[in-house]
C-alpha cells in the first residue's frame, strides 16, 4: 500500500511575540521582550510550506490557538469581562499574561507524537497530544490541539486519538521534537525511536544547567498506547551535556528521515555507540551522517539550528535538506552541509536555505514549525473529504491574502495590554477556519 509523509506546518498565530519564556532555549532568553513581526512571521513560515508543495510534496496547514488564554487568566483570579482581565493581569502580572498571549503552538513539532497503520498492531494512524507540562505557556496547549487533530483525522476506521497523558514531570512529554522514524519506505514497518531526556531512575545522568523536558516514562507509555509493533521501538537518552548547552529537544541535534539519520556526536548519551544498536533494531542499512564537535561545535550547531533542518524525500527517491539560512552563513554549518550533498554514499542531494529568522529568535527552526504525519493514500483522502488543510495554490493565496489582512507589522511587551489585540486575533482566527473547511473549533467560537 503506498503512503507518504506529509508535512503538516503550524501556521504562526497573530500574537507572535518574544517573551523570553522558554526555560533552556536560549535564542527565546536572548531575543525577550524585544519586538516582533506576527505579519513577517507567518508569511516566512507560509512561504516555506510553498516551497515544499511546489517540489511535488504534500503540505498541511495547522492553524494556531486562540491567544490570549482568557481562561487560564480567569483561574487564577482574575474576574470580570474579558478586557477587564486582560487589563488586571496587564498590571499585576504581567509575565502570566505573556505566557497566555504566546504564539509557541506554532512550533507543532511539539503538538503531538503520531504513529503511522504500518507501525502500529491494529493498523490505525495513532495521535497522542503532547501535555507540555514543562514550561507554563505551552501547557495551556493540549486541549486546543486534541481538538483541532480530532477534527482533521476524524475517521475513526483511520485514525486513534489519545488523550494526553497525565499532567505532571513523571510522564512529561513534549510530542514529535524527541520522536523519530526510520524506515526502508514511508510504507513499510519502521523503527519507531523515543529519545527522552530524564527518567524515574535517580541513578541515570542527568543535566546540571536546564531542565530535561521529556520523561522515559512517557516515551514507554505512548508506545504502549500506540501498540507499537513487537520489536519497533527502541528508547534512547539524550545527552545531558547536550540539554545544557541549549538542545531543549532531540530535534535541535538530530533529525531522520527513512533510513537516514543525521546528527550531531553530542547528541545522545551512548554517543556513537547508539548506532551500533539502532543497526542492531533494523534488518535494513541505516547510513548515519554524523557531525564531530571538530566539524561543528555543539554551540554552533545549536545557534543555527543546523539539525533542526528537514530532511526529505523528493519526488523520485532523492532527500534534501532544507536548512534555516543561519546554516548559510554560518561557514562550518554551509561546509559541512556541502561535503553531506558531495557524498554519493548517501542520497542527499541538495541543500535549500530558507528564511525563518522570525521564529528562529524564539528558538524554532523549519522542523520545529511541523508535525510529520505519514497516511495511506485512503487515509490521506479522508483528510481532504473533511477539510482544506492541504496547501495548493489557491490556498496558499487565501492564506497569504488572510495574514496581510490580519497581522500586525510589529508587537511588543507593552501591546499585550491592547485590548484590541484581543478582537483582532479572533475575528482572524474566525476567519482562518471558514478558510479551511473546519467549522468551529475555538472556544469562542461556541459561546
Amino acid at each position: 500500500m503506498n503512503a507518504a509523509e506529509i508535512n503538516f506546518d503550524g501556521l504562526v498565530g497573530p500574537t507572535h511575540n518574544y517573551s523570553g519564556l522558554a526555560v533552556g532555549n536560549i535564542a527565546a532568553a536572548e531575543n525577550a521582550l524585544t519586538g516582533s513581526n506576527p505579519r513577517e512571521a507567518a508569511l516566512q513560515g507560509l512561504a516555506k510550506m510553498k516551497r515544499l508543495s511546489d517540489l511535488g510534496i504534500r503540505q498541511g496547514v495547522l492553524p494556531p490557538q486562540s491567544r490570549p488564554a482568557i481562561d487560564m487568566l480567569r483561574k487564577v483570579g482574575f474576574a470580570g469581562d474579558e478586557i477587564s482581565v486582560i487589563s488586571q493581569a496587564a498590571a499585576a502580572a504581567p509575565v502570566l499574561l505573556r505566557a497566555c498571549y504566546s504564539a509557541s503552538s506554532m512550533w507543532v513539532a511539539n503538538a503531538a507524537t503520531v504513529s503511522p497503520g504500518a507501525d502500529t498492531d491494529d493498523a490505525k494512524v495513532h495521535f497522542t497530544p503532547a501535555n507540555l507540562p514543562s514550561q507554563l505557556h505551552r501547557s495551556i496547549e493540549p486541549p486546543a490541539t486534541s481538538a483541532i487533530l480530532r477534527k482533521i483525522f476524524s475517521e475513526e476506521r483511520y485514525f486513534e486519538h489519545h488523550d494526553p497523558l497525565p499532567a505532571g514531570l513523571y510522564f512529561a512529554d513534549e510530542g514529535a521534537a524527541n520522536h523519530m522514524r526510520l524506515c526502508q519506505d514511508h510504507a513499510d514497518t519502521g523503527l519507531e525511536i523515543f529519545v527522552f531526556g530524564r527518567s524515574a531512575d535517580r541513578t541515570a545522568p542527568r543535566p546540571l544547567k536546564f531542565p530535561a523536558r521529556q520523561s522515559l516514562e512517557a516515551c514507554e507509555a505512548i508506545s504502549r498506547l500506540h501498540k507499537i509493533k513487537a520489536g519497533k521501538k527502541l528508547f534512547i537518552q539524550q545527552s545531558p551535556a547536550a540539554i545544557d548547552a541549549g538542545a531543549f529537544h532531540n530535534d535541535v541535534l538530530a533529525v531522520s528521515n527513512c533510513n537516514v539519520l543525521l546528527y550531531h556526536e553530542a547528541a545522545f548519551d551512548d554517543g556513537w555507540e547508539i548506532e551500533e544498536k539502532i543497526a542492531a533494531a533494523c534488518d535494513y542499512p541505516i547510513q548515519f551522517i554524523r557531525a564531530t564537535e571538530s566539524e561543528i561545535s555543539i554551540v554552533e550547531a545549536i545557534s543555527t539550528y543546523l539539525f533542526n533542518s528537514q530532511l526529505i524525500s523528493l519526488p523520485g527517491g532523492e532527500m534534501m535538506v532544507l536548512a534555516p539560512v543561519e546554516c548559510e552563513s554560518c561557514d562550518s554549518a554551509r561546509i559541512f552541509l556541502e561535503h553531506v550533498v558531495q557524498d554519493a554514499a548517501n542520497p542527499i542531494t541538495r541543500v535549500e536555505y530558507v528564511n525563518l529568522r522570525q521564529s528562529m529568535k524564539n528558538g524554532g527552526g523549519p522542523a520545529c514549525l511541523r508535525l510529520r504525519v505519514v497516511l495511506a493514500e485512503a487515509e490521506f483522502e479522508a483528510v481532504t473529504r473533511m477539510s482544506r488543510v492541504i496547501l495548493d495554490q489557491p490556498l496558499y493565496n487565501e492564506l497569504k491574502v488572510w495574514i496581510e489582512k490580519n497581522y500586525r507589522e510589529r508587537i511588543s511587551p507593552p501591546d499585550l495590554a491592547d485590548p484590541l489585540l484581543l478582537r483582532e486575533s479572533r475575528t482572524a482566527l474566525d476567519e482562518l477556519t471558514a478558510i479551511l473547511s473546519l467549522g468551529s473549533i475555538y472556544d469562542f467560537q461556541k459561546v
